[in-house]
């Protein structure tokens, strides 16, 4: 990064040429500002489409981005937009097959926008899942920059979240008819913002703040309100005052260290986060040049109390976390322990005790005051003293079937350990016939296998919860065992996931037959095939048909990506390909 500083990335190594290209569509004073190469020039990385409710407020943002920075002396110009899906419209389509791997295709398109030299400081627009990782990994190679993150806010609480599983519920017992799901999911998200559970998307918000590149208090504050438009022209003002350029340099290379991503792995685990960043989290660590596994997450996550009760973990969406003390609050409980680096550098100065402050509007003007230090809903978040649970309720789960990840802390204690039969199933969409003909009326593990990065892109199996939820209700032991995803909707019933190897590339997974019996404790985090161990050597592996999941919905022009990508636990990643594959501790 020091390289690349050195090397004067700014407009002053392009030609002329070179530079009237990059400034022939400006107006006449932009041009001769970036003429004077005096005045920083943002560059603005945006993920907005108006088809997802979380990135439509993002259309408004570049236009509140040049006025601040024109205000300011500067410049700035849209260097590039990368793509946004949802994995809320793809669930159980064959598009969530590109999700994963779209996470590193925005990072590509990050850094071929910011390719072109002519930027000073960067502001990153975007909220979901894969797309702030992604933007990330990719300003991280241009790190010598300094960059900002700037959110666009969750929208407002609609049909609460215990109604909403209900009834889902509901209709995977058919209780209730499509239409009646139909209308419960559109009062659930009603509007425009990020979906108001603590998923990956909230999860990345909150990350991005504990890792110092979020204004402070700026994660959760509801879209287009006078306060969200006043922190957006704000980070562009922030993002105009830290270039080299200025007397305040703080590229993102000297913000994303060591330090760093433990604060974000720490607050990740006291608010019971996204199980995808055990995943996203490596590959941002890897690209900033910091290496982390998931022992690493389990160790600190025995270390780490759990401090929040946010749906599926609870019943509070994001809105109330935010009026219960939201961010600020939890900064001053993780601070007040010793749990956090306070001694970083964020983009707005030295020290994270400046992110205990809550930004207002007084005057017009932007402020920001002390947050609170106690929670004004104990039933959302919880203080150090007296936390939910005593640890982060992520697991790392070992045994002869591989490594995988648990997150428990939805899970109530009588229902962490379970021992049962295999069910074993190739797609997410068997289980569903199976479960209505009543042969899951039992104690069983279901072992939903070759979902992983290789086989078929990792799409996330939420088509499994309601139906293994109802068999937890009926009193059954039930547990599941896969090498696909989850993410942050990850609850009730115990779920090691992520497993590695996974069964494309020869894990033990694709050993297990149906009736075989699997331990799965979340307690002591052992996953154990209880298989004689010479005969399970002698055993074949099972071989899945994958050829539907290589055509159609564009998933033909990711077999690139699945036959280099890395495992779950070196971050599922295929932008890493020439360095050598990680050892795994263990």
């Amino acid at each position: 990064m020091e390289r690349a500083r050195r090397s004067k990335p700014h407009r002053t190594e392009l030609s002329c040429g070179n530079l009237a290209h990059g400034f022939a569509a400006c107006e006449a004073q932009d041009k001769d500002r970036l003429k004077m190469m005096q005045r920083a020039n943002i560059g603005i990385i945006s993920a907005y489409n108006d088809m997802l409710s979380a990135h439509q407020p993002l259309e408004a943002f570049p236009a509140l981005i040049k006025e601040a920075a024109t205000a300011m002396g500067c410049t700035a110009q849209f260097a590039g937009g990368v793509p946004a899906m949802c994995d809320g419209v793809t669930q159980g389509q064959p598009g969530m097959e590109l999700s994963l791997f779209s996470r590193d295709t925005i990072a590509m398109a990050t850094a071929v926008g910011l390719s072109h030299n002519m930027f000073d400081a960067v502001l990153c627009l975007g909220v979901c899942d894969k797309i702030v990782p992604g933007l990330l990994i990719g300003a991280l190679s241009f790190g010598h920059l300094p960059v900002i993150f700037v959110p666009a806010g969750p929208m407002t609480t609609g049909l609460s979240n215990s109604e909403k599983s209900r009834i889902r519920q509901l209709y995977a017992e058919g209780k209730v008819d499509r239409e009646a799901l139909l209308q419960c999911e559109s009062d659930s998200y009603h509007g425009p913002g990020t979906c108001t559970f603590y998923g990956t998307a909230n999860s990345n918000q909150l990350l991005m703040e504990a890792m110092g590149v979020h204004l402070p208090g700026a994660s959760f504050v509801n879209p287009n309100t006078p306060l969200r438009d006043a922190l957006t022209r704000a980070a562009a003002e922030q993002a105009c005052r830290i270039t080299e350029l200025g007397r305040d340099y703080r590229p993102l290379s000297q913000v994303i260290d060591e330090k760093a991503i433990v604060n974000g792995i720490v607050a990740l685990l006291a608010t019971g986060g996204s199980t995808n960043h055990t995943m996203h989290l490596i590959a941002i660590a890897r690209a900033a040049g910091v290496l982390v596994d998931w022992d690493d997450f389990a160790d600190l996550s025995a270390a780490v109390p759990l401090l929040t009760r946010i749906y599926p973990n609870g019943t509070a969406d994001i809105n109330h976390f935010h009026a219960a003390g939201g961010m600020a609050l939890l900064f001053n409980q993780l601070l007040s322990a010793q749990l956090l680096h306070e001694d970083v550098l964020t983009v707005v100065g030295k020290g994270l005790e400046q992110y205990t402050t809550e930004p207002y509007l007084e005057g017009g003007s932007l402020v920001w005051k002390q947050g609170p230090t106690d929670s004004l809903d104990s039933d959302v978040v919880a203080s150090v003293r007296e936390p939910f649970a005593v640890d982060g309720g992520l697991k790392l789960m070992r045994g002869n079937l591989g490594r995988g990840v648990i997150k428990i802390s939805a899970v109530k204690p009588e229902h962490r350990v379970v021992e049962g039969p295999a069910v074993v199933l190739h797609d997410q969409n068997d289980l569903e016939p199976l479960f209505h003909a009543g042969k899951l009326d039992r104690d069983c593990v279901v072992v939903v296998r070759f979902q992983g990065p290789s086989a078929n892109g990792m799409p996330e199996l939420h088509k499994l919860t309601p139906y293994l939820g109802t068999l937890q209700d009926r009193g059954f032991k039930v547990a599941l065992v896969t090498d696909g995803r989850m993410s942050g909707a990850s609850g009730k019933v115990p779920a090691a996931i992520h497993l590695t190897p996974e069964a494309a590339k020869g894990g033990v997974l694709a050993k297990v037959r149906d009736g075989d019996i699997v331990r799965l404790d979340a307690k002591s985090g052992e996953l154990t095939l209880l298989v004689d161990e010479a005969e399970l050597a002698a055993r074949e592996n099972a071989v899945a048909d994958l050829s539907e999941n290589q055509f159609g919905m564009g998933r033909e022009l990711f077999g690139g990506m699945r036959r280099l990508v890395s495992g779950a636990e070196q971050g599922a990643c295929t932008l890493f390909v020439d360095e050598p594959e990680l050892p795994v501790r263990g």
